[in-house]
């Protein structure tokens, strides 16, 4: 704690001073080079995008590779390296035409170190190898061909020609472009995968803006990634991308520090600030601090991830799980102040969780058509009264499971819940530890978060489909309704949007009546950057994209 108050101490008197700025801070550095800095909390555990499964590892492999598709501002589905595609009339067969003239970087593992082209038999092979190995299987494992067996199909992906190929779906699946967005198919060359084995994840060799050469990952102390001369984008006037020369990660764990850095100029950009920066930064009703404003860049949008708590739904006895009681269900959520928790813990970012669990940054959001739980003491002491527990009276100790750094939301819903007479213990554990609990059913009340890997609500909805309960699936609460496994494969079965996002809202509407789950708030993106980077634009998925970031060298830094 005071080592808190010593560095927010060191803020203050640097925003309140007029000059300030750091011998570092100055643009470009003295050898006339562009190297964009910023750090990574959360530690980096793989350069290989079969293992993107965590923010900093996306963001570092978001620089190196390149996939069939990427994600656009407004969260559509656009070309990378796809020349053209076709979708069969059944929806079950895509056939894709790939770019030519992208080359893999240079590298030892390559004919005199030069990087070869790109072929279709590429994402053939990167394709596979993510079903075989690596945490991104899932994204293809229920949707290919499959063999009576049930085994994968050898032929779901198939290479027409060197710039051809084909996959093949068991079924239809309307977001399958946007699966190809995912950094987990971002292609690789076999010749990479085969010479370094399991050092691949240490000496990645993609097709994007930006390499890594060995030795240039010291891991929990620096990354450095240099520029590609030789990438295959160019920019809307025809220059060559990147134009950065190099990219510098840091990896200091301490937020309040990181926070420092970017105020000292050491920092570039800074992404998902600590709860004690917010202070500095916002007013208590979510509004940017005019003096912070003035001096940086600050952008704060809608994010894909919706914060819940969880109930099990398993067992016949509602002695030993009183949560099998739908009216104890909606009392808990009706009893949650919502509104406070995002203005007294968050600093106002963030949307109150007062409508379903699709999140409020997804167009297929609609807070006309799905009612949710918004705060009434009143409704909830009736319904806890309807389910035979008037004011908690009969109701033994609730156990509330969660993660150190989630104590301060779980105390305020254990004050919240205890207004309602209901006595609730807090359980903490390691986040490891808590997921895996979670996952193997082993508590019935739960903190939980939901992150949007793709932006389709079906994304979203697949958390209470009956066919996947965890821990094989993301149907954690072992919710199960017929009525919404009817409408949830509907919606796999058109393209008309339209339809689709009808079937989302009904969906939406009936786990919200059920109340599986607490949806407590939908969470919102702030980044900071300096005033001389241009160029770089936060989205709804929280992606970090450099290829076309600039620093002006023209700016004088205070």
């Amino acid at each position: 704690m005071l080592k808190q108050l010593f560095i927010l101490l060191l803020v203050v008197i640097w925003m309140s001073s007029c000059g300030g700025g750091s011998s570092n801070s100055g643009r470009p550095g003295s050898d006339g080079k562009k190297i964009f800095r910023y750090n990574q909390t959360g530690g980096l555990t793989s350069l290989d995008p079969a293992y993107a499964n965590k923010r900093s590892n996306v963001w570092a492999c978001s620089q190196i590779y390149n996939g069939l598709f990427s994600f656009s501002k407004n969260l559509d589905t656009h070309p990378e390296i796809v020349k053209e595609w076709d979708i069969s009339p059944d929806g079950r067969t895509y056939t894709f035409t790939i770019k030519s003239d992208v080359y893999f970087h240079d590298n030892e593992c390559f004919t005199n170190g030069r990087g070869r082209e790109v072929k279709a038999e590429d994402f053939v092979y990167s394709f596979k190898r993510i079903m075989k190995e690596g945490t991104g299987s899932w994204i293809f494992n229920d949707k290919v061909l499959k063999n009576l067996d049930g085994s994968i199909s050898d032929t779901c992906f198939k290479a027409v020609n060197d710039y051809t190929f084909k996959v093949y779906l068991k079924r239809r699946f309307p977001a399958f472009l946007q699966i190809l967005a995912m950094p987990y198919t971002f292609v690789v060359p076999k010749e990479a995968v085969e010479k370094y084995g399991k050092d691949f994840r240490a000496n990645p060799v993609g097709t994007g803006p930006f390499m890594v050469r060995k030795g240039a990952w010291d891991e929990k102390n620096t990354l450095a990634m240099t520029k590609n001369t030789k990438y295959w984008k160019k920019d809307i006037k025809g220059n060559q991308l990147p134009y950065l020369d190099a990219i510098q990660v840091s990896f200091v764990e301490d937020r309040n520090t990181e926070f420092l850095n970017f105020f000292d100029g050491k920092l570039d950009f800074v992404a998902n600030i600590s709860e004690t920066s917010r202070d500095q930064i916002l007013e208590k009703n979510g509004e940017i601090k005019e003096k912070f404003a003035q001096k940086f860049k600050v952008e704060k949008i809608p994010y894909l991830l919706t914060e819940y708590v969880g109930f099990l739904l398993e067992g016949n006895d509602e002695k030993s799980n009183p949560f099998l009681n739908k009216k104890v269900r909606q009392a808990l959520s009706y009893a949650v102040n919502r509104k406070g928790m995002v203005s007294f813990l968050r600093n106002g970012v963030g949307m109150p969780g007062d409508y379903g669990v699709i999140p409020f940054a997804l167009p297929s959001f609609d807070s006309t058509k799905v009612v949710g739980y918004p705060y009434s003491q009143k409704k909830a002491q009736e319904l806890l009264k309807e389910a035979g527990y008037p004011g908690g009276q009969g109701l033994p100790q609730l156990k509330l499971y969660t993660y150190s750094s989630d104590k301060e939301y779980a105390e305020y819903l254990q004050k919240d819940w205890k207004a309602l007479g209901i006595d609730v213990k807090i359980e903490m554990n390691q986040f490891a530890t808590h997921q895996e609990m979670v996952d193997n059913g082993k508590v019935t009340l739960f903190r939980g978060s939901w992150i949007g890997d793709y932006p389709d609500a079906e994304n979203f909805l697949a958390m209470f489909y009956s066919k996947n309960f965890a821990p094989q699936g993301p149907n954690k609460t072992h919710f199960k309704n017929a009525e919404f496994d009817k409408y949830f494969e509907e919606a796999h079965e058109t393209d008309n949007l339209f339809t689709r996002y009808e079937d989302y809202l009904k969906m939406d509407q009936l786990v919200m009546s059920e109340a599986p789950m607490i949806i407590l708030y939908y969470d919102e993106i702030i980044h900071l950057k300096q005033g001389y980077v241009i160029g770089l634009e936060a989205d709804p998925m929280n992606n970090l994209i450099l290829e076309a970031v600039d620093i002006k060298t023209s700016v004088d830094i205070k």
